[in-house]
């Protein structure tokens, strides 16, 4: 990546909205001739049932399931549009606002999906995108999925 280059953050965790962020942020990259950081937060998981549990992944499966969902995810959009723009791809331990805030800290845009995996679907905003909203330090575009 070179020093003018603009650098663009994407928070990826697989799900329709953050596959839409992708998309977004890979075609203003090749407008504006950026790089985009693909970034997928995992976390280890807690317990707080007392209910049996099935067995839990170890912390080295996560990360390869984090790896290949983000190099999944990173080659199905890049082939779709097909593009050439440089995706670097990062699998931060962690809960997903820090990951994408932490390396979002020097970006010139960090770009997430509207809604991921979790919370109330119908709601205009996942938590993860409105703690990216209100707390980084670059510009943050906010993308919904396509309909339907």
């Amino acid at each position: 990546m070179s020093e003018n280059e603009l650098r663009i953050v994407v928070g990826v965790d697989g799900s329709p909205g953050s596959r839409a962020a992708l998309r977004w942020a890979l075609r203003y990259a090749e407008q504006c001739g950026g790089a985009v950081t693909a970034v997928i937060a995992w976390s280890p998981p807690t317990f707080t049932e007392v209910a049996p549990m099935p067995p839990v992944l170890s912390d080295e499966d996560s990360v390869a399931r984090a790896e290949w969902e983000l190099r999944k995810a990173v080659d199905e959009t890049r082939a779709s549009l097909e593009t050439s723009v440089p995706v670097r791809q990062e699998v931060a331990r962690g809960h997903a606002v820090r990951a994408l805030l932490d390396c979002a800290q020097d970006a010139d845009l960090l770009v997430v999906g509207s809604r991921g995996h979790g919370g109330f679907v119908g709601a205009l905003l996942g938590s993860v995108s409105l703690h990216c909203v209100t707390h980084a330090h670059c510009p943050v575009v906010v993308v919904r999925p396509a309909a339907g």
